[in-house]
């Protein structure tokens, strides 16, 4: 059965006065969209509201996002300065995340960066991978390495080198090795709580007020196949 977190069940990794890190789970949507599920975004001022006893609207910035299916590590801010600031370092590429996917197909080597040209199509919210440059492509690169070899799947952590719509999910499928349960990138079934097999999985953060460099750990969703990996 799928859990959405609420204010109550909200897997804090860590909070301050300036920024809180959650651990996002399969099916909480980060920002609100045209669906009108409550956001973790409104999930977590409640949390803080409620936590600290606060009076009146509760101040949180969207630093970045997660798509609705990934698990894993979200930074939100408590202050203005603190989003203005994280909004730069995001933008400059300060700060590194690492995912983990499980795949079905061995990718073609142990370890490779691919380098992709991604073109969005806003109809089916698809991206798709090309080789060249095409018209209103986007470069688009990680490097993968493969984790552990499971008995039908291959767990691969990923380092993003840029951060387009669906990237990890569109480069993967491009070299044979879907992620699985992502029905929209080749996977042949979904998995049962409707998520993929996509976790980010740890973020080296420069804090936005301290500018100390902080390293934050996501525990992957509680299935057979991830705590085969752990």
């Amino acid at each position: 059965m799928k859990i959405l977190s609420t204010k109550d069940n909200l897997q804090v990794l860590y909070e301050d006065n300036h920024i809180i890190v959650v651990n996002k789970r399969i099916g909480d949507i980060v920002q609100g969209d045209k669906t009108g599920d409550k956001p973790l975004s409104e999930i977590v001022k409640e949390y803080i509201k409620v936590k600290y006893n606060k009076p009146g609207e509760v101040f949180l910035g969207v630093v970045h996002r997660l798509d609705r299916p990934t698990s894993g590590i979200v930074v939100f801010a408590r202050t203005s300065k603190a989003l203005s600031r994280l909004n730069e370092t995001f933008k400059n590429k300060e700060n590194q995340k690492t995912y983990w996917a499980v795949v079905k197909n061995c990718p073609p080597k142990e370890s490779d960066t691919l380098v992709h040209f991604l073109t969005r199509n806003p109809k089916n919210n698809t991206s798709k991978a090309h080789s060249k440059e095409v018209p209103n492509s986007k470069k688009s690169s990680l490097s993968y390495s493969i984790l552990s070899k499971l008995d039908n799947y291959f767990a691969l952590e990923i380092d993003l080198h840029t951060g387009r719509h669906h990237q990890i999910r569109c480069q993967l499928a491009a070299i044979g090795s879907p992620i699985k349960g992502d029905l929209k990138y080749g996977f042949n079934r979904s998995n049962p709580d409707g998520g993929i097999h996509l976790h980010a999985r740890k973020l080296i953060l420069k804090h936005p007020v301290t500018k100390e460099i902080i390293t934050f750990i996501a525990p992957t969703p509680d299935d057979v196949v991830w705590n085969l990996i752990n």
